[in-house]
């Protein structure tokens, strides 16, 4: 299921940003929040998280 999510998104998301109609903007919203969801508990969402707590720990450090 998260992999058909992940392909909707991307197809959804490669539209021009003109051809877009507000509905159409929501719609997109929530299915990246039901991927986030289905993602959050599994390895790969921890992984991810993990690289982007890194990520920013490495920005928040090099801003100061």
């Amino acid at each position: 299921m998260a992999v058909l999510l992940a392909v909707v998104v991307i197809w959804r998301l490669r539209r021009r940003t003109e051809a877009r109609s507000r509905f159409d903007e929501k719609l997109t919203v929530v299915i990246v929040l039901a991927l986030g969801v289905l993602l959050a508990p599994t390895a790969v969402g921890e992984g991810i998280l993990n690289v982007l707590g890194q990520l920013a720990g490495s920005v928040t450090q090099a801003s100061r």
